[in-house]
């Protein structure tokens, strides 16, 4: 399979990617960039996409650069027209911008909720309906959302990004029904983990949440990879790695579990009394750093470690979960 994926070539193809300014949407930048693609850059921040643009100058790829706030449908029509008129279609169209907002649902500003609505849900929206019908002109194309596993199963003390995920995930399965006499039209989900990118270090954090990035995340540069990977082999929907797949099985056998072990474990993270935050880059552009990886708050550990890891988990919940089942029929 990977033979296969090297052969096909996406050389000449034009692709426009959201939040390509830092973390995932700079991987995914260097990934189609590396892949010979004609690339079209969206971010709010001209400074940090400026940067991304030189990157793709350093890769000899062909790109331009548009300032766009995905949660203003204008500035996205104006990306659209600003990619056809640079090179003439678009082939593919990367949904990656989004920004998160973490702590006690109330203690969050209702103005950050609400803009986290607006980039993540309808910025997803403003994509499609700007590139569906170019799609159905052209009679070909693809839409890639990276959606993230968010959409399967709840984000502790993150209430309005998890409903964002499921709204996302449920608009693109209706528009799935739509396309479906395209043939040649292809509506991608990927649902990766939490990664080990800048976006945990710009999201917005309140109730004093201290969270850094656990040394079990996704490298971003895998999750590039099968972004890349949808776009030569489209499908429905992808996990791009065992712990994703993982991580949404177990919720959905042990959801009560899951919820509320993860949700105690944000609690320890939060300060008592302290409802201070900080707004991240979701009523504002990113700030540095303005690259690829985060820090991790320990070393990241091989691939060979986390899978062992993963295994452990998965044997320790289904040994918790049989233990207190045996309980509680004693019990009763």
């Amino acid at each position: 399979m990977k033979q296969i994926l090297q052969d096909k070539s996406l050389k000449g193809k034009t692709v426009v990617i959201t939040g390509a300014s830092s973390g995932i949407g700079r991987a995914i930048t260097e990934a189609f960039a590396l892949e010979g693609c004609q690339l079209v850059l969206a971010a709010r921040g001209k400074e940090a996409l400026d940067e991304t643009l030189r990157l793709c100058g350093d890769l000899e790829a062909k790109a331009i650069a548009v300032p766009t706030d995905v949660s203003k449908y204008g500035d996205v029509q104006h990306l659209t027209r600003e990619a056809l008129d640079a090179f003439g279609r678009i082939d593919f169209w990367v949904n990656n911008a989004g920004v998160m907002a973490s702590g006690r649902f109330e203690e969050i500003p209702m103005d950050v909720h609400e803009q986290v609505i607006k980039t993540n849900l309808f910025g997803y929206m403003h994509g499609a309906y700007s590139v569906l019908p170019i799609f159905k002109k052209q009679e070909e194309g693809i839409l890639i959302n990276n959606v993230s596993i968010g959409g399967f199963m709840p984000a502790p003390y993150s209430a309005i990004y998890s409903s964002t995920k499921f709204g996302i995930r449920g608009m693109m399965e209706c528009l799935h029904g739509e396309i479906s006499d395209f043939p040649n039209i292809h509506i991608a989900n990927l649902y990766p983990q939490i990664q080990r990118s800048t976006g945990n270090m710009h999201s917005a954090k309140y109730s004093g949440l201290d969270f850094k990035i656990p040394p079990f995340a996704s490298d971003p540069r895998d999750t590039a990879a099968k972004i890349l990977q949808l776009a030569k082999y489209p499908q429905k929907d992808l996990f791009p790695d065992l712990r994703s797949k993982a991580l949404v099985t177990l919720y959905k056998t042990f959801p009560k579990l899951i919820i509320n072990t993860a949700s105690a474990g944000m609690r320890l993270m939060m300060k008592s009394n302290d409802t201070s935050g900080d707004e991240g880059n979701v009523l504002k552009p990113s700030g540095y750093p303005h690259r690829i990886y985060g820090d991790t708050i320990l070393p990241v550990p091989s691939k060979k470690t986390k899978t062992a890891f993963l295994a452990g988990l998965g044997i320790s919940l289904l040994f918790f979960v049989v233990k207190t089942n045996m309980r509680n029929q004693k019990n009763s």
